[in-house]
């Protein structure tokens, strides 16, 4: 009977034993499929190798049930104590502008309709899986003011716009420096001088563009190195400047550097990510953009992104040249507009300046079957991430205020007063003031966790990559800073607010790479921006490689998140060299608060050739 007892004891420890294998096995399996399962990384084709270099990544995209279910009881998997160092070919990769994805994918982009520089992001599996390097002999980029003028030639190592631009003022090469005299195609004598000239040609109160503050949010495209953005800025003008990454591929590059509002972009099949009734002026000068195409449909998207009575400047040969080619197409320009319900308010030399109307009864008085035709009552004006520019006039809703600038007081006013457009987004005007409040405390805050380490005019350039209201950036009013503000695709309709106060902005998923340069930003502040991508099912090392490569050496990134989040984030601090300076505490709960936050704002630290200096 003993020895029967025996049997069934040792019986029972084997089963237990044979179980509890089992189990060990089914995690082990679960977790190394999921690493070769469909849309995850794979790293066993030599096509997703980076000259070599070990990938480090591979096993991330994993079940995140394993993940999160580990993560709770205080484990992770695989963080690598190094992450490698891309081949320095790539020290100006820009993932989703790269041309030489679109043949190796064999992509077929129509060339004539600009879709070759329009977005097209690589897959998973193709992703890069390193760092960044900046360029031999980079330095701490120039601060602000005097970057406006001058950059280091090493940390943009292109000089062909001084050669090509030489007779224009583009740029000028002096030493070590390269330097931008103020100059333009179409100003040869500086783009402040031409500004006046603008104001005068509207008849502006003391030749100011800015109109009394009626005129703050510019669009400039085809802007070059962003001179007139540049100059704008002392009006109380914010300009985003657009240009795509063509034959003059580092122009955006060098707007950046000198720290002015910028931004890759072009007009060609897709809208621009930006709300309807964004800007007050629209402007051209020489950008080369053949704007009869198509139906007319990129001056259908101007149409789409100026506010009521919104202003577009033209410069172009176009306007002024008397020959028959140029004088065929100013017709038919001049014909198109019209038909648009658009006039001509001002013309004088090399420029002529429209307006678009106020109201929607110009349109209701066209001919039936007049040419563009006005968009269904379906269309979202406001809709614009991966949304293909129609050919139709957008005409305003019922609820819009039929008044110049849609009733939005002038700036500064307009940063802190509750726009007419919140009741589209079921906001109050309370709560758009409360949200205010908290974020001005909220940066308080920040700012007292850096005020060791932080110097004057040592952050110029700001990305909020969760902008919401605006409450962040417009806490940063008195600091001499612009913010690009980043609404996700679920919450686009907001960045409209965005724009009605004043401020710029633009729509983008953080599940692919921002269309930016390397190394463009001093600060970028991410709320909520991890869980919101880790729900999603997207990975969150890509993101924060992807945050590495568009912040500068020095510069810091604040990130406001969960704690479990923030526990997984300090895991890669030192791997990504972002141990320059470190700082971690739970902040104040508030009305904003998601539960349980941290706040980790880390500093990047100066490197070259994989070597800290």
């Amino acid at each position: 009977m003993k020895q029967k007892n025996e049997q069934i004891h040792t019986t029972r420890l084997l089963t237990y034993l044979l179980i509890g294998l089992i189990g060990v096995l089914g995690l082990v399996c679960l977790y190394y499929g999921s690493s070769v399962a469909p849309g995850s990384r794979r790293y066993d084709d030599t096509d997703s190798r980076l000259d070599g270099s070990d990938p480090v990544f591979g096993g991330f995209s994993r079940n995140r049930d394993l993940v999160d279910f580990l993560d709770e009881q205080g484990y992770y998997l695989e963080v690598p104590k190094s992450i490698p160092i891309c081949d320095m070919k790539y020290s100006e990769l820009i993932p989703c502008l790269d041309r030489n994805l679109i043949y190796q994918l064999k992509l077929k982009p129509n060339l004539t309709v600009m879709e070759h520089y329009e977005r097209h992001c690589p897959p998973p599996e193709r992703r890069y899986n390193c760092l960044i390097p900046p360029p031999k002999g980079y330095k701490i980029p120039i601060r602000w003011p005097v970057s406006r003028d001058e950059v280091w030639k090493a940390n943009i190592p292109h000089t062909h716009l001084a050669q090509e631009k030489s007779d224009q003022h583009w740029m000028v090469v002096d030493g070590e420096k390269i330097k931008f005299p103020g100059g333009g195609t179409h100003f040869h004598y500086g783009a402040d001088k031409y500004i006046v000239g603008l104001a005068q040609m509207l008849k502006f109160p003391g030749d100011k563009l800015n109109n009394g503050g009626h005129i703050r949010n510019v669009l400039d495209v085809g802007c070059g190195v962003a001179s007139f953005g540049a100059y704008l800025l002392h009006h109380d003008i914010i300009a985003m400047s657009l240009a795509p990454n063509d034959v003059h591929e580092n122009q955006i590059q060098f707007a950046l550097e000198r720290g002015i509002p910028s931004t890759l972009g072009v007009l060609g099949t897709k809208r621009l990510p930006y709300p309807s009734r964004s800007f007050e002026l629209a402007h051209c000068s020489r950008c080369r953009i053949d704007w009869l195409q198509r139906d007319g449909i990129l001056l259908l998207e101007l149409d789409r992104l100026l506010g009521p009575g919104g202003y577009f400047a033209y410069s172009s040969p176009e306007a002024y040249e008397q020959d028959p080619e140029n004088r065929k197409i100013w017709n038919a320009m001049y014909s198109l507009l019209k038909r648009m319900c658009w006039k001509v308010v001002a013309k004088r030399g090399q420029t002529v300046i429209w307006s678009k109307p106020l109201s929607n009864s110009c349109y209701l008085k066209r001919d039936p079957g007049t040419l563009p035709p006005l968009c269904n009552s379906s269309d979202d004006p406001d809709a614009s991430w991966n949304v293909s520019m129609k050919a139709c006039i957008t005409p305003y809703s019922a609820r819009m205020h039929k008044e110049r600038w849609g009733g939005l007081l002038p700036w500064p006013q307009r940063l802190t007063a509750a726009p007419p457009r919140l009741e589209e987004i079921g906001v109050s005007s309370e709560e758009f003031h409360e949200d205010t409040k908290i974020w001005h405390f909220r940066v308080i805050e920040y700012w007292k966790q850096m005020k060791s380490v932080i110097q004057k005019n040592s952050i110029r350039n700001v990305m909020d990559m969760n902008s919401n209201l605006g409450g962040f950036a417009t806490a940063l009013k008195d600091k001499d800073v612009w913010v690009m503000n980043v609404a996700s695709v679920k919450m686009s309709a907001r960045l409209k607010i965005i724009y009605d106060r004043g401020l710029i902005g633009t729509v983008h998923d953080w599940c692919e790479a921002f269309s930016t340069y390397p190394r463009t930003y001093d600060l970028l502040h991410a709320w909520a921006v991890f869980s919101e991508i880790k729900e999603r099912g997207c990975s969150l090392e890509d993101l924060l490689i992807e945050m590495d490569r568009i912040l500068r050496p020095d510069g810091f990134v604040i990130i406001r998140d969960k704690q479990s989040v923030i526990n997984y984030i300090q895991k890669f601090i030192t791997a990504l060299r972002w141990d320059g300076w470190l700082s971690e505490v739970e902040p104040r709960t508030d009305a904003l608060s998601g539960g349980e936050e941290r706040v980790l704002i880390a500093r990047k630290k100066l490197w070259t050739d994989g070597f800290m200096t």
